[in-house]
């Protein structure tokens, strides 16, 4: 249980670090539109990586969590190194943390998580939250078109790094079939699936 707790801090640590890019003064004029999505990347920012370890603890993959920790804890490693080492000034000139996008390399990174992890099923709802952080970021001023790809990227293989398959774990076997509709003759394509537990 000791072994938990460690690693729920770090995760939690990872997670505090980059809300240092959330409590920004801002000295650009903003439209009510460029708030609005400002503000919901915040909020992605923090949730997506909340309901992710959520959902972890709900299932008891252990596995799963240690795998996540080390995702965040490369991943906020590598952008804040970056962040203090490159010193990008921001669209909005609020500071010179703008390479690369804290914001998109934590969705990233908690997206290639649920997705490497869980599948796709999982995985793409988590990219689209991504890449509209990543688009939101943009479009609120707050990054360079190339910080969010850089982020992404950072996000995505950190996550590639440490993470591995819920599937090969449970052995999960999925089989391509062909067969022929009996009625109208007609071939067609499809899957099957086993698994063990």
């Amino acid at each position: 249980m000791n072994y938990f707790w460690r690693c729920l801090m770090c995760v939690l640590l990872c997670v505090s670090t980059q809300l240092s890019v959330w409590a920004e003064d801002g000295k650009f004029e903003r439209s009510s539109s460029q708030k609005a999505v400002g503000y919901s990347t915040d909020v992605l920012l923090v949730g997506m990586p909340l309901a992710t370890l959520t959902g972890v603890l709900i299932e008891r993959d252990w596995t799963g969590l240690v795998q996540g920790t080390y995702t965040a804890a490369l991943t906020a490693g590598v952008t804040v190194l970056l962040k203090y080492t490159v010193k990008e000034d921001r669209p909005d000139h609020s500071n010179f943390h703008s390479f690369p996008s804290g914001h998109s390399s934590t969705t990233f990174a908690t997206a290639a998580f649920v997705q490497r992890r869980y599948g796709w099923k999982l995985g793409t709802p988590a990219y689209v939250l991504a890449t509209y952080t990543a688009w939101g970021r943009v479009f609120a001023k707050k990054h360079h078109w190339w910080d969010v790809v850089a982020g992404a990227a950072i996000g995505t293989g950190s996550a590639y790094l440490f993470t591995r398959p819920w599937a090969a774990e449970r052995e999960l076997t999925i089989t391509p079939m062909t067969m022929t509709d009996p009625v109208t003759d007609t071939p067609f394509f499809g899957l099957s699936a086993s698994f063990t537990l």
